[in-house]
């Protein structure tokens, strides 16, 4: 017997979050069917509807080969990383449709040739 597992039911209609591998992408509509559409029971939680996990889906335009582009909004902040024989400045980077929790820090020098209004 293992006492770990559970009994999980879910009826259809019932929103799940799907655990999956940050390689890993989900059949969503018809133009995706290359994608696998079965998945483990363990792979699912149950998603309980809160009005604040509306995604704006809208204002995200996907390419055919599901990527999309990131627009960053604000520098938060800049620091140097120091190597053994040379130093990088870095810049903390706010994009569009992120928290500030998810900020990351990219090559100053890069922001400011792609992103220059930002300086």
């Amino acid at each position: 017997m293992d006492l770990k597992r559970k009994e999980i039911e879910y009826s259809v209609g019932d929103f799940v979050f799907l655990k999956v591998s940050p390689w890993k992408k989900l059949e969503l509509p018809l133009k995706l069917e290359r994608i696998h559409d079965v998945f483990h029971v363990f792979m699912l939680r149950c998603y309980c509807s809160d009005p604040s996990h509306v995604v704006p889906v809208e204002e995200i335009e996907v390419k055919p080969d599901l990527t999309f582009e990131e627009e960053p909004v604000q520098i938060l902040d800049s620091e140097v990383k120091v190597l053994r024989k040379k130093s990088i400045p870095l810049v903390k980077v706010l994009w569009g449709n992120h928290s500030s929790e998810e900020a990351t820090w990219e090559p100053e020098e890069t922001m400011r040739k792609q992103y220059p209004h930002l300086f």
